[in-house]
């Protein structure tokens, strides 16, 4: 009888519904680029994972590797502007902050759209704003910054965004040295066994349910119950 309980027990249970984990979501965002063989090597490891990113351009950059802006459009990531001369804009006027804009944009891919401004440093204005308004694109910040371009140690820019990345988070990191490749990389490997889908900026904005708004910042899309 013990024997006949414990089995009906144990199929009961094996019958029951698994409720799968529900994913986490992040945005991986790189600045300062193209930077050549780097982005290169970045873009191929992201092909071979499966990932899609958003990358922040600086047209001075751009236009030595205008190959590498299609590549990223082709192969789903996102771009967006990073200025052009990459100098910082909170003291620029309007037309100095449109012409960042607007020279970069000239670069691009026919067909690129970009939906984001991250102003060099992160350092905004009115000036800024009112161009991203005009522009029809979002200011982008973050949540996470790892400080790559300052530490050389892939491994210690690794743990540091392991160590503290969340659900809805954007990502700050670089594809302008060997380093900085190295800890990306890594770090979408070490994401993906952590049930973490690693998704464009926008994408992470749509799943949580953001219609974006021009001359708005934005540096997480955590999920509404997560605010409160």
């Amino acid at each position: 009888m013990r024997r006949i309980l414990a089995l009906f027990f144990s199929l009961t249970f094996l019958t029951l519904p698994v409720r799968a984990a529900e994913s986490k979501y992040a945005a991986l965002t790189f600045d300062d680029g193209p930077s050549g063989k780097f982005t290169r090597q970045l873009l191929d490891g992201l092909k071979d994972r499966g990932v899609e990113a958003t990358f922040l351009l600086c047209g001075y950059r751009l236009a030595n590797y205008p190959d590498l802006a299609q590549r990223m459009m082709e192969e789903g990531h996102e771009i967006g502007f990073h200025g052009f001369s990459h100098r910082n804009m909170k003291n620029m006027s309007r037309r100095e902050v449109a012409s960042e804009v607007m020279d970069t944009e000239a670069l691009l891919p026919e067909g690129c759209h970009p939906a984001f401004l991250r102003p060099p440093g992160g350092f905004s204005s009115d000036a800024v704003q009112q161009v991203a308004q005009a522009r029809n694109l979002a200011i982008l910040h973050w949540s996470l910054d790892p400080r790559d371009w300052e530490n050389k140690d892939a491994r210690a820019v690794e743990k540091a965004v392991l160590a503290n990345i969340q659900d809805g988070d954007i990502v700050l990191l670089h594809d302008m040295s060997q380093s900085s490749v190295d800890a990306a990389l890594n770090i979408v490997d070490a994401l993906l066994r952590k049930d973490f889908r690693l998704v464009t900026v926008s994408e992470l904005a749509r799943l949580r349910g953001i219609k974006l708004k021009p001359g708005q910042e934005y540096s997480s899309f955590p999920k509404k119950e997560d605010l409160k």
